[in-house]
């Protein structure tokens, strides 16, 4: 339990519940202005569950509703909180083949790389694009149906980029969850 200085209450970081892992705000967190142990502790709940209600999230942290909601939606203003997403079984809604798709691209004209990246939202199948450094200039997460979808995918709507030199494709036989930046360690 961390002291909470506006009220000099303790706010709980983590979870009786068992079976869950309690989370707390990072031991060392990166420097952010105007984020206090209150926000951090709210993030950190929220990592572990985003569908959690005002009302319980403000008891998990030992704050009112009101102040919850207010730090809430000063997450929202502030750009921190940027939205908030589903998890769901690809193989079960009929996408049962996942790969990561390397991508290099022949020149770094800004030019190019801004057309490239432009298309990538385009191209359907692609669940995150990751622009990089190294060897590769993008590593593509997909989803698609059956192997040919994936060749489609890589022939049609990547190889045919002017600026694209080289793809790598890696078949995705499982995906595992990080710790996150609110884990204990």
């Amino acid at each position: 339990m961390a002291k909470n200085p506006a009220r000099g209450r303790e706010i709980k970081t983590g979870s009786t519940d068992p079976g869950r892992v309690p989370m707390s705000a990072p031991k060392n967190p990166p420097s952010v202005s105007g984020l206090d142990e209150v926000d951090l502790a709210l993030l950190a709940e929220l990592a572990a569950n985003a569908r959690i209600t005002n009302a319980a999230l403000a008891g998990r942290i030992g704050i009112a509703e009101s102040t919850c909601a207010k730090r809430m939606q000063l997450l929202r203003d502030r750009g921190i909180i940027t939205g908030f997403s589903t998890q769901m079984d690809l193989a079960a809604l009929g996408y049962p083949i996942q790969a990561v798709i390397a991508v290099r691209l022949a020149t770094h004209n800004r030019d190019h790389v801004l057309r490239f990246h432009d298309t990538l939202t385009g191209i359907p199948g692609v669940l995150t694009a990751f622009h990089v450094a190294g060897e590769n200039d993008y590593l593509l997460h997909v989803a698609v149906t059956t192997p040919q979808e994936l060749r489609d995918l890589v022939l049609d709507h990547i190889t045919v980029h002017a600026g694209v030199q080289h793809t790598e494709t890696q078949l995705v036989f499982g995906v595992l969850p990080g710790a996150g930046i609110f884990s204990k360690t």
